[in-house]
């Protein structure tokens, strides 16, 4: 079943979680313990599965569920929402914990895709043997968020990459690529992606590379805060658009 509209926000359930399979939603060891432990899921109470992939399903909390391998119990028909034109933030990294902040943030606003960049004068860089357990991290963090959020459209991570290298790819598919910066233009329905730069400023064959540029406000953000504004600019200009 398509439908435009009906999202698991319009539900008032327990709990959304993701799961590999619509047809038979299983949740994960650590989903299961939320649920029984934290939640206190009981038999028959009301829940919501999504595979992540713009589909979801009405569920119960089956009777016993004393593991994770026993189905949930579907009450409904697979909803299938209509697909949707991607919307990609790519924002050079930051300092702590701020990487995650900005994840979470972009999974609720429903960015589609989260590029990390690794600009000339980014303070901060990820040691090469370990970047792959940063991702890992950051794709916790979108799963934990897609899922509080009520989310049905998981978000990709990719990265590091430079930022040359971005716009070339982005060239190379057809998307428009802007940079965010004070003074640009306006943020406009055809930008697929926008570039969040490093504290210390784009370097000067960086910045000739971007063609277009917006402004995300009439003061100066922090790094996060300017990744996190892109995003929710990106999603609302996306439905204003499909409305």
């Amino acid at each position: 079943m398509t439908h435009p509209q009906a999202t698991p926000a319009s539900l008032s359930t327990l709990a959304h979680v993701l799961v590999t399979s619509l047809d038979a939603p299983v949740v994960d060891a650590h989903d299961f313990h939320h649920l029984t432990k934290v939640l206190r899921a009981r038999s028959g109470e009301a829940i919501s599965v999504t595979n992540g992939a713009g589909s979801w399903r009405p569920c119960v909390v089956p009777s016993p569920w004393t593991d994770p391998s026993i189905e949930l119990t579907p009450t409904g028909d697979i909803v299938h929402l209509h697909a949707r034109s991607a919307r990609c933030v790519a924002f050079s990294l930051v300092k702590g914990d701020k990487p995650e902040f900005v994840v979470q943030k972009l999974t609720e606003a429903g960015i589609d895709r989260i590029v990390i960049l690794k600009a000339s004068r980014s303070v901060v860089k990820w040691d090469p043997d370990r970047a792959g357990k940063h991702l890992n991290r950051l794709n916790l963090v979108a799963r934990e968020a897609l899922m509080q959020s009520r989310g049905v459209w998981l978000p990709s991570i990719e990265g590091p990459i430079s930022p040359l290298a971005f716009i070339a790819a982005e060239t190379a598919a057809g998307r428009i690529a802007a940079v965010a910066q004070f003074g640009g233009g306006p943020l406009l329905a055809e930008v697929d992606s926008v570039l969040i730069g490093p504290e210390g400023g784009w370097a000067l064959d960086e910045f000739a590379a971007f063609s277009r540029t917006l402004t995300l406000g009439d003061q100066i953000y922090r790094a996060e805060t300017a990744a996190v504004a892109a995003g929710v600019l990106l999603a609302a200009v996306r439905a204003h658009v499909l409305q």
